[in-house]
């Protein structure tokens, strides 16, 4: 059931769609509880402002997805003769939902299913993707409903993702493949375009699979009431890809939400973890953080660093000793200028874990799991930075990951959605990659963030030094991870205070983020081109994006 108790009829992926939306009214009405908000934003609207006025409203009332796709904009069925000009034959599962392919028939098959249809112009832009001889599997975006007058629900799927496809199964059903490339290939009923997905993944390569950002079928989805043997099957197929990769000894759990979580064997002993809390005094705020990574942290092997950029007031000083006393915490002077990425690098070489954990002061645990979760992945060769979904005050998302291009430059992903909010084909409770994580809440392997230099403090003293990181690590082949099973609290920006220096500071930092990463803002890897850019992320779509314009494979 539904939170509304309305029947769950969404498959696991889609879960998103039945988190109800309210209308304007019921938003009115909760604007109306903080008018000292919400008259400036009724101010910023009447002068003109329409798109900081919508933005200031978002932050005050939540974020909800606005995704229904017009009816004029469904594309007609591709015609049979055109499928078959291009070269292309349709498969679909038996009763059993097992998938045969045989080995001599068109170059590129089509696996689709019952309720499905073909968008007119899919055979051209798919024979076209499939020149490329590198490419071996293609999936594009859809349109599903539930019912024949239901309202169509556009799903704008990220670029290949093996990490993500092995949490949530955001492919199917329909999905085009080089026959080559899979026949002989015993796919696993009722998961089959996932398993030859992964299999395709690992025999070829990641980017074998690629997504093409346009519209390729229509029609309707099945609900929810196959949805335990849906599991099972992904389950299995997950299994196998691990057993392919050399990763059998991984433990596959499905959450209760359908997730797959993959506890991956961790090293005995424990690797000592070195958390680093920058702080000047705030007391309100440092000892809930504290107190929380003491006592709500389950990882046994820890150790808390505290970084003092000159503390006056007498209750934290206190407070630093009785840590000091009781053997829970290290004080290290950062005296000068606040200064938040040369503090942790300076920290960052004195700390003795094999891992460092970079928490703000205004972070507080909630899970006591967090930090195993984290640690599981960034301990990973081939991961570099790791995130958690970070929660704020009223209990919203605060951080699901970081967007390129998105809000001007850069925002978190799913900011303001509820909190325990799916998010768009699962996002939100999944592990996937991302262009880059907050360094609110950011563990690495402490070799690693040596490797490229640290935070840049030269160039990103306060804003962006996260970013940049991340993306130093991306270009070195070390990918960033979100981990959604990490869940904390945080008070964003709760120890901070403006100034003008503080924005002009801020204003130099932008155009040295613009500058170095100009090409990557233009558009994240790891987000859809038809979501509206302006707004929070996956909330509504782009205006005038219909889906079929030419798109390059990616």
């Amino acid at each position: 059931m539904s939170a509304e108790g309305r029947p769950d009829i969404w498959p696991d992926a889609l879960r998103f769609a039945a988190e109800p939306a309210p209308g304007r009214l019921a938003l009115a009405l909760r604007a109306l509880r903080r008018p000292s908000r919400l008259w400036p934003i009724l101010l910023t609207r009447l002068s003109g402002r329409r798109l900081r006025a919508a933005q200031r409203f978002i932050a005050l009332a939540g974020a909800h997805h606005h995704l229904q796709w017009p009816a004029n904009l469904v594309p007609p069925p591709e015609p049979p003769a055109a499928l078959a000009a291009a070269g292309i034959a349709c498969v679909a599962p038996d009763a059993a939902g097992a998938v045969r392919i045989a080995p001599d028939e068109a170059p590129i098959v089509l696996l689709s299913t019952d309720g499905q249809q073909i968008a007119a112009g899919a055979s051209a832009a798919i024979a076209a993707a499939f020149a490329d001889t590198d490419l071996h599997a293609l999936y594009g975006d859809a349109l599903y409903r539930q019912g024949p007058r239901g309202p169509w629900l556009p799903l704008l799927r990220p670029a290949f993702d093996r990490d993500y496809l092995r949490s949530v199964d955001y492919l199917g059903p329909v999905i085009a493949f080089r026959r080559a490339s899979i026949v002989g290939a015993a796919p696993i009923a009722g998961a089959a375009v996932l398993d030859l997905a992964l299999c395709v993944a690992d025999r070829f390569g990641s980017t074998a699979v690629r997504h093409l950002p346009r519209i390729l079928s229509f029609g309707s989805v099945g609900g929810g009431e196959g949805r335990q043997a849906s599991r099972l099957a992904r389950l299995e197929a997950v299994e196998r890809d691990l057993r392919r990769a050399g990763e059998g000894g991984a433990r596959v759990v499905v959450e209760e939400d359908g997730v797959i979580r993959l506890d991956r064997p961790l090293p005995e002993p424990r690797p000592l973890v070195s958390l680093i809390v920058p702080t000047r005094d705030r007391l309100d705020l440092l000892r809930p953080c504290i107190e929380s990574l003491r006592h709500r942290t389950d990882w046994p092997a820890k150790e808390i660093l505290i970084c003092d950029n000159g503390s006056r007031d007498p209750a934290t000083l206190a407070y630093f000793r009785t840590l000091e006393a009781e053997g829970a915490a290290r004080i290290i002077a950062c005296p000068g200028p606040f200064d938040f990425a040369a503090i942790n690098n300076r920290v960052a070489a004195q700390a003795r874990g094999r891992l460092l954990a970079f928490i703000n002061n205004d972070v507080e645990a909630e899970a006591p799991d967090w930090l195993e979760h984290m640690v599981r992945e960034a301990l990973r060769p081939e991961i570099g930075a790791v995130g958690a979904r970070l929660i704020d005050g009223e209990g919203r998302i605060q951080h699901g990951g970081i967007v390129l291009g998105t809000g001007g430059l850069v925002t978190h992903g799913h900011r303001h959605f509820a909190g325990d909010a799916a998010g768009y084909l699962g996002a939100l409770r999944a592990t996937r990659r991302v262009s880059a994580v907050t360094a609110a809440c950011l563990v690495i392997e402490g070799q690693k963030f040596a490797r490229v230099g640290g935070f840049d403090a030269s160039t990103f003293a306060i804003d962006f030094n996260d970013v940049d990181l991340c993306l130093r690590l991306n270009a070195i082949g070390l990918h960033t991870l979100y981990v959604g099973g990490a869940v904390l609290h945080h008070r964003e920006s709760a120890s901070r205070r403006p100034s003008p220096e503080a924005a002009a500071r801020h204003r130099r930092e932008v155009e040295a983020l613009k500058k170095r990463w100009g090409s990557l803002l233009a558009q994240d890897p790891h987000y859809h081109p038809g979501f509206d850019p302006d707004l929070s992320t996956h909330l509504r779509l782009r205006r005038g994006w219909t889906g079929q314009e030419p798109a390059a494979p990616r």
